[in-house]
């Protein structure tokens, strides 16, 4: 796999750079912002897309980084506890799935979203993975909290634009 390649020569994080900053662009941000909006209107849960060009040395592990993100973004704090964070790693070409207490859905399923983006990730079809898994992660979260009476206000407690880190 070309991440490991490069990762192994230290150059990782350049690939990560130039896929943020070629791939992902201000137009595309914004029809992924879009598509988040949309998703949330069929049910509370809130989902935070945090896509990250380079991982720090001192995370390791993707899972342990997207934990430390999902924390760091505040994806916790909703007042029903169903906040989702999808985090990516591009310099590693890894994805992970963080989600609160108060979505209720199988593990194996978060996986599959993951199995997805890293097909559509590999195929450099990155919006059209990224919109794919989206859309399954609105199907994932109107079974789990699609049912649930909305908090006090109705309002967006997190951003819908996703995150570059």
């Amino acid at each position: 796999m070309a991440g490991n390649k490069w990762e192994w020569l230290g150059l990782d994080g350049l690939d990560g750079w130039w896929l943020s900053r070629r791939v992902f662009t201000p137009a595309m941000m914004e029809r992924l912002t879009e598509e988040i909006r949309r998703s949330e209107a069929r049910h509370v849960g809130e989902l935070v897309l945090a896509i990250e060009h380079d991982t720090p040395g001192h995370s390791r592990e993707t899972s342990g980084r997207a934990l430390e993100v999902f924390g760091r973004l505040k994806v916790w704090d909703t007042p029903m506890r169903t906040g989702l964070l999808l985090y990516i790693s591009l310099n590693k070409h890894k994805f992970e799935i963080v989600a609160d207490r108060g979505i209720n859905v199988n593990p194996q399923q978060w996986d599959g979203i993951c199995a997805i983006l890293q097909a559509r990730f590999a195929a450099r079809q990155y919006e059209q993975g990224l919109l794919q898994a989206i859309g399954a992660i609105e199907t994932l979260l109107q079974a789990s909290c699609g049912g649930q009476a909305a908090d006090d206000d109705g309002r967006n407690h997190l951003p819908d634009a996703p995150v570059l880190l």
